[in-house]
């Protein structure tokens, strides 16, 4: 991904949090003829050092067979993101489009032991039923043994250790303070939820500023 440097997110912990945020995202593979991409759940892991995402695909999807030994996989985290008029600009320029993303490449691994998968299908599943009240969350354990094993069997887990990760948050960082001020406004007067959480997060960051998370923004037309 062409990062430019006042849009470059390099705090590792921020960018985690990021993906943590938004783990709904494209995993792309090469299947030895042409790229294949699946929209999918993956939950970020530390162990240590090390850095896993998690997930899993219906087994019917013939992408699980382009996972070959060694070869690095992408996946796409993108958070809100929204046009940006040059009309809002103080002197003559072009329109842009706002928004963060992270890109994680790494070797992926099937799952196939089955207290392995089991397990990384609860943890998928905790992950998104932690913000709904105990009492009335799902949960793997709850299913018979039967219908649990049916459902296991119709799905492939797999396991992609990082290799790299490479992070963008384009916020209008390079505009002037007036400009980027004029720009928060313009996308607080507009109805749609990603503009007004683009302007919530340049407001957070600030013009010129770095290091600030990764959260809801834009990909830009010139200077992308």
């Amino acid at each position: 991904m062409y990062v430019p440097k006042n849009f470059a997110e390099d705090d590792p912990e921020r960018v985690n949090a990021f993906v943590r945020r938004h783990p709904f995202g494209a995993l792309v593979t090469w299947d030895g003829e042409r790229p294949i991409a699946s929209h999918l759940l993956m939950l970020l892991q530390e162990n240590g050092t090390s850095r896993t995402l998690t997930g899993h695909m219906a087994r019917a999807n013939p992408q699980w067979k382009s996972f070959a030994a060694g070869k690095e996989v992408l996946a796409i985290f993108q958070g809100a993101h929204t046009y940006v008029s040059a009309a809002w600009y103080s002197v003559p320029s072009a329109p842009t489009w706002n928004y963060t993303s992270v890109h994680v490449y790494g070797i992926p691994r099937i799952v196939s032991d089955h207290r392995e998968l089991y397990e990384l299908l609860r943890a998928l599943v905790d992950s998104q039923e932690a913000a709904t009240p105990e009492a009335g969350r799902y949960r793997l354990e709850s299913l018979s043994d039967e219908l649990r094993e049916s459902m296991m069997a119709g799905i492939v887990g797999f396991r992609i250790t990082i290799t790299r990760v490479e992070a963008a948050a384009k916020l209008s960082q390079n505009r002037s303070e007036a400009d980027h001020a004029r720009i928060i406004q313009k996308l607080r007067e507009r109805a749609d939820s990603d503009s007004r959480s683009v302007a919530l997060e340049m407001e957070r960051r600030g013009p010129g500023r770095t290091g600030s998370s990764p959260s809801d923004a834009g990909r830009t037309g010139p200077g992308r």
